[in-house]
């Protein structure tokens, strides 16, 4: 199976998994194979290097500035001096000096600090409508019972946590509000500020509790189900991305390669066994189900409940536990038949908000850096992923043609798919239907055909065989009798009798007095 997997390019080595860096946590295809700690302290250092670029390319266009001034400005009237170039040249400085300190600032925002997100002057006083308020949709209301909801649910959990609770609360509520005023920041900057609180709180609740990890991640996973259900209309799928245009782009990938089979991906799974198609559809559902959650821990626990679901599926189908490798391209096959709403949109929205210690570490981490090389694979699939030829390929996404049904369902690791299946019904059916309707009117006409050739039949034994008007009642056309001269009663019978012409005369009935 492994050498089969690999031939196909469907085989990922656990390594590849991991970040790049070697730091032992597990990476993203969104922070291109780097964990996300990794992942910033890249950034940091692409800033530093970007600010000493500014600063090496400001210094150039000065010295550039300097000398095309001295030498298109001779004599008194232009001396070098306090009077001359550098009175010219200060505004551009005083513009370099702003932009610098505007890419200071960005720097210097580090995970240990989040002052800024709570100072007065980063709260901006909301815009007062001068128009009546508007009427609140039903959806509109849905969202803020869901907001109210969670609000109550975080201030009860606090509660148990006594004086702490009041100042993660406080915290909580001052971030979400200022990040409610920053909805035109762009996506990496939201996500940026909020794991740098994530990684604040997450500090100041290690310290408190002294290292108790499982009393940290309770109260983070808390914080983070408040907080993301409060932001959430502003922070999914924001408009400074691409990502509804991504949505689009691989749910119409998943449409076409709608003819992918379970044999093409080399997946360990028959269908037939009825315990085996339960997992599946529940796994499906459980894919399906990503969207509707709103808090990033939620979703990557529908990644982690289809997981399970696609383990149980392989160990009923093999009898034994699934490998990584049995486990890879029959996540493939689950996300093709489920075809996930908004896929791109819900995996960035993980990335960017979830809490990173689950996606860079145990098992929601592994499963949801699968789900990712798995996307990978589907945008990336070509013929030779599925040990096809490139024209197979081709005329199979065009919709030319589809892949034969196997000849036995035993014949394979697993049966056609039912939609497989109906596809190949609902091909012929227009022929079908044409031969039908042409059998009908085939019979149409027999009928009448049939029904003229007894008329005419009848009409020529009529002609044959006219009728006559004397002798014995002959019937006539119409079936009844033609109408003669009554006989005499008592000879009508025995007219024609010759022989037998001196019988007894009949027996008349007599009556007898008492």
């Amino acid at each position: 199976m492994s050498g089969q997997m690999e031939r196909r390019g469907i085989h990922v080595d656990q390594s590849e998994l991991l970040c790049n860096k070697g730091c032992g946590f597990y990476g993203n295809a969104a922070w291109q194979g780097l964990c996300s700690k990794c992942w910033r302290e890249e950034n940091q250092h692409a800033r530093q290097k970007q600010i000493q670029d500014d600063w090496a390319l400001a210094a150039r266009l000065q010295k550039e500035e300097e000398a095309a001034y001295a030498s298109s400005h001779h004599g008194p009237q232009a001396p070098p001096g306090p009077q001359g170039p550098q009175s010219h040249s200060s505004s551009p400085i005083s513009s370099f000096a702003k932009f610098e300190d505007k890419k200071t600032n960005e720097k210097s925002r580090k995970v240990t600090t989040v002052k800024k997100f709570f100072s007065p002057s980063s709260r901006t006083q909301p815009k007062k409508d001068s128009g009546p308020p508007d009427t609140p949709s039903p959806s509109t209301s849905r969202v803020s019972g869901e907001m109210d909801r969670a609000t109550h649910e975080f201030i009860d959990f606090l509660k148990t946590l006594h004086k702490p609770g009041r100042e993660i609360f406080k915290q909580c509520r001052a971030f979400t509000e200022t990040m409610a005023y920053k909805r035109d920041m762009s996506a990496e900057d939201q996500s940026e500020c909020v794991q740098d609180f994530y990684q604040n709180l997450s500090d100041k609740l290690h310290v408190h509790y002294k290292g108790a990890t499982e009393k940290v991640e309770l109260v983070m996973d808390e914080v983070e189900k408040y907080m993301m259900i409060r932001l959430y209309e502003d922070v999914f799928c924001p408009e400074t991305t691409d990502d509804e245009k991504k949505d689009l782009a691989i749910q119409k990938r998943i449409r076409a390669l709608h003819w992918v089979t379970i044999k093409m991906l080399g997946v360990p799974v028959n269908e037939e066994i009825p315990a085996v198609s339960d997992n599946v559809v529940k796994a499906i559902t459980a894919i399906i189900e990503v969207d509707s959650k709103r808090v990033p821990r939620e979703k990557l626990t529908c990644v982690t409940t289809c997981s399970k679901h696609i383990f149980n599926a392989i160990k009923i189908t093999k009898n034994e536990a699934a490998s990584a490798d049995d486990f890879l391209p029959t996540l493939i096959y689950i996300v093709l038949k489920a075809n996930p709403p908004r896929l791109h949109s819900n995996i960035q929205y993980i990335t960017r908000f979830c809490n990173p210690s689950r996606i860079m570490t145990g098992e929601d981490g592994y499963y949801f850096t699968n789900l990712c090389c798995a996307v990978a694979f589907i945008e990336k699939l070509d013929g030779q992923s599925l040990n096809l030829s490139q024209e197979e390929f081709e005329l199979y996404m065009s919709g030319g043609a589809s892949p034969q049904k196997p000849l036995s369902p035993r014949a394979s690791s697993g049966p056609a798919p039912a939609h497989h299946q109906s596809l190949d019904l609902l091909s012929g059916l227009d022929t079908r239907q044409e031969q039908v309707l042409d059998g009908a009117r085939r019979l149409e006409r027999d009928l009448i055909e049939w029904c003229d050739g007894v008329e005419t039949s009848v009409q020529d034994v009529l002609d044959k065989f006219p009728l006559d008007s004397g002798g014995g009642g002959i019937a006539t056309a119409t079936g009844a009798a033609a109408p003669e001269a009554p006989a005499d009663p008592a000879t009508a019978i025995d007219s024609d009798n010759v022989e037998n012409d001196k019988l007894p005369p009949p027996l008349t009935p007599q009556l007898f007095a008492r």
